[in-house]
Formats: structure tokens, C-alpha cells, sequence
């Protein structure tokens, strides 16, 4: 497996660590929840071998740690962090984004502020409160989770977060997770916390600015994982789908298909950043 070249960027209220692949057009990983650059260790290599390949930790997670006192993340600054990694890797170019989750909401704010520098953003699965079906449920349900933590605990907060998306109970060891991101599993034990208190609540009350998004359509690729269907957040992804005019594109495994599947979907991304990608081909397949 590749190893990547690590550095570190200062942007203003923290110092982002990064890890760097490959050579070619810039590829940026955005990272969701309280995962980090090893989230992608699986596929980057094979992402590696056609891009350059960057990932990073989001501020105040993992190696990326705030200049300052922890306090609610906010979209903006997030997606500012992402741009200075854009500019610092291919400043003369567009690049590609591909953000998985809360990191698929930072890649939007990024389309919808910065269309110049990017040439495709893949969105997969942005857990938008307000682009689904029901949102009053989930913002009540992640308002609880956050109280859950606060009164209960991370444990107590992970299995109402669990419950309220439809899932299976949530590991409670690091071993459990995948095997390609064991060495990621203590820091998304570390980063929990944070995300719940810190990153859920904001990001997922974000609202897309859809005008500016529908404006750069043939640059956006909505994406969900094919075994996401029928769970709630397949829901916003093909909702930003309908309200943008992007068709909606399926890739390997559920929420977490990068990690699950990383092989197939390290193919699929390059085939949809090639526009190569069939339409309606079967992802859980």
C-alpha cells in the first residue's frame, strides 16, 4: 500500500495535517464525521495511480487541533479550510472534490462559493436534516443525541444516533470497524465526542445555497450508496438530485461504501470523475 507524504497546513483557528498521494490532476478527500484522512487509506492508492491524491483532517479532529477553545464548527470555515488545501495543491487548476457525509457538505459550500476552481464535486450522502422527507424527526433526533451525550454519555448518544438513522447497533470497540482503517479506529473513538456536540447539529441544519448549486450543474455529482436505499440519508442526496437537475449517482455499499468496499469504489469514483460511469449500473452488485 502507498504511503502517503504528510504535512501540515496553518489556516486561521488551527494547524490541518494532510496526506498527500500520487501525481497528475488534484483529487481533494473530504472526510465525514468524526473520521480523518484514513478514512480513504484503502482506495487512495488506486486513486493514487491516475491524481494526485489529498486528504486531510478537518479541524478539530484528530491531528488537525484548533488554535483555540472547542466550539460549534461551522460549514464556512470548514469549506475555507478545503479551499486553502485547493489552493496549496493546484493553484493554477480546477480540481476534483469527492466529500463523504458532513465532508459532502463541505464540498457544496465549496461548488456553491468557489465554482472557478473545481471541475467536479462528488456529494456523497450530505446528511441534510432539511432536504429530507420528514425533517422535524431528525432535527429532534440528532437535538437528542446531542442531550444524550451531554447527560448520558458517548455511548448512550452513539446507540440513539444508531436507532434514529435505521442502523445496526454502533461498535463500541475499534476492532469492529473495518480492517483497512484500524489504524484510524482509537481517533473516530477520540473524535465522537466532538462530532456529536460540535459537528452534527450545525452541519446537518446547513442549507444548500440550491440557486447557486443549480447554476454549476454539470459540475455536481449527487451520490448515495446503493445499499442506502430506503434509509434516511439516501433521502437528501436525491432530493439535491431533483432540486439541482444532477442526476443522481449510486456508488458501492451504504453510507460508509468507502471503507466497506473501497476496491469497487475507488473505481466508480474515477469513472464518474471521467463522466465514464453507466447509469443505473448495479452498485450493490
Amino acid at each position: 500500500m502507498t504511503e502517503p507524504k504528510t504535512g501540515t497546513l496553518d489556516v486561521p483557528g488551527a494547524t490541518l495535517h494532510y496526506e498527500k498521494r500520487g501525481s497528475g490532476p488534484l483529487l481533494l478527500l473530504i472526510p465525514g464525521g468524526g473520521a480523518d484522512a484514513g478514512m480513504f487509506t484503502a482506495m487512495a492508492p488506486a486513486l493514487a495511480t491516475r491524481r494526485t491524491v489529498v486528504s486531510f483532517d478537518s479541524r478539530s479532529m484528530s491531528r488537525s487541533p484548533l488554535h483555540g477553545p472547542l466550539a460549534d464548527q461551522r460549514v464556512e470555515v470548514w469549506s475555507d479550510d478545503a479551499y486553502r488545501m485547493l489552493e496549496l495543491f493546484s493553484p493554477d487548476e480546477p480540481a476534483d472534490v469527492f466529500g463523504c457525509s458532513a465532508g459532502a457538505i463541505v464540498a457544496l459550500d465549496l461548488l456553491a462559493r468557489h465554482p472557478e476552481r473545481l471541475r467536479r464535486v462528488i456529494a456523497h450522502e450530505p446528511p441534510l436534516v432539511e432536504l429530507m422527507a420528514d425533517p422535524a424527526t431528525y432535527r429532534a433526533l440528532f437535538a437528542e443525541v446531542r442531550e444524550t451525550l451531554r447527560a448520558e454519555g458517548l455511548g448512550a448518544a452513539m446507540a440513539r444516533f444508531s436507532e434514529g438513522l435505521g442502523g445496526d447497533e454502533p461498535p463500541d470497540q475499534p476492532a469492529e470497524l473495518p480492517p483497512a482503517v484500524q489504524e484510524m479506529a482509537p481517533r473516530i473513538f477520540a473524535n465522537l465526542p466532538v462530532f456529536l456536540e460540535h459537528v452534527l447539529g450545525p452541519f446537518s441544519s446547513w442549507a444548500p445555497d440550491v440557486a447557486a448549486l443549480r447554476a454549476v450543474a454539470h459540475r455536481l455529482v449527487p451520490a448515495a450508496g446503493g445499499e442506502s436505499r430506503g434509509l434516511p440519508l439516501y433521502g437528501p442526496a436525491a432530493r439535491l438530485a431533483e432540486l439541482t437537475g444532477s442526476p443522481l449517482a449510486e456508488f458501492p455499499g451504504g453510507h460508509l461504501g468507502v471503507t466497506e468496499r473501497p476496491e469497487e469504489f475507488a473505481g466508480h469514483l474515477l469513472a464518474e470523475l471521467a463522466g465514464t460511469a453507466r447509469p443505473g449500473s448495479p452498485a450493490t452488485a
